[in-house]
């Protein structure tokens, strides 16, 4: 991944970030995230951030429990800078977050506007903010995994422009967009090493590809 210009250095990123915790959103360095914010909380959040450093953490909750005002949450979640923003007539945000780094939350900390903000790790995750070149072990492998579990999922994907991006964009790319579960994709924040997170992937890949054909056969 290029570093973008706009984005903090490594030793500027701050020790407390605001949060959005959202159960099955994840970014990942390098990749956008749409989001769509309409709660008074979240609006203060990104009036805020755009105030500060732009940067929004993105964590997910530890349950899918919609009714819980402040569910717990994933100790691991990556932090976006806010790229692009527009406001609409009914009162909403629309914005893209730009995934930076990965952070391990520390604590929480006393929130602000009604929104939560945690105190924040960034080291385990250097990493993500230096411009190295990372491959993974067997692309083709991988790929034929992608595109049978593309296949059963009816997962539209751009192959000519697959075949361009790095390794390690494409991993990214996919942790954050893939019909995965929450999770999965967690488990997959989680993993440091691209090597690693990529083998990871494609066991998920394999094994929901394995059951969407156990389920068309006994449909059968």
């Amino acid at each position: 991944m290029s570093r973008n210009p706009f984005f903090p250095r490594f030793a500027d990123l701050p020790v407390e970030i605001p949060i959005f915790p959202l159960s099955g959103a994840v970014v990942m360095p390098g990749v956008q995230l749409p989001l769509n914010m309409f709660e008074p909380r979240y609006l203060n959040l990104v009036n805020d951030a755009l105030a500060d450093a732009h940067l929004i953490g993105m964590v997910q909750p530890t349950s899918e429990d919609l009714e819980a005002d402040e569910p717990e949450i994933h100790r691991i979640g990556c932090a976006g800078r806010i790229t692009s923003y527009s406001e609409t007539p009914d009162g909403r945000i629309v914005l893209v977050v730009t995934g930076v780094c990965r952070f391990q939350v520390r604590a929480e900390v006393a929130g602000r506007g009604g929104y939560r903000r945690v105190s924040v790790d960034w080291e385990r995750f250097a990493a993500d903010c230096h411009e190295e070149t990372q491959t993974i072990a067997d692309r083709d492998g991988f790929l034929v995994s992608l595109k049978s579990y593309c296949t059963l999922r009816g997962v539209e994907v751009p192959w000519d422009e697959v075949k361009k991006m790095a390794d390690s964009d494409l991993v990214n790319l996919l942790c954050a967009h893939l019909p995965l579960s929450p999770e999965d994709k967690q488990a997959l924040i989680e993993t440091i090493a691209l090597g690693e997170r990529a083998s990871l992937m494609r066991g998920l890949m394999d094994m929901a590809s394995a059951a969407s054909m156990d389920v068309a056969e006994l449909r059968h």
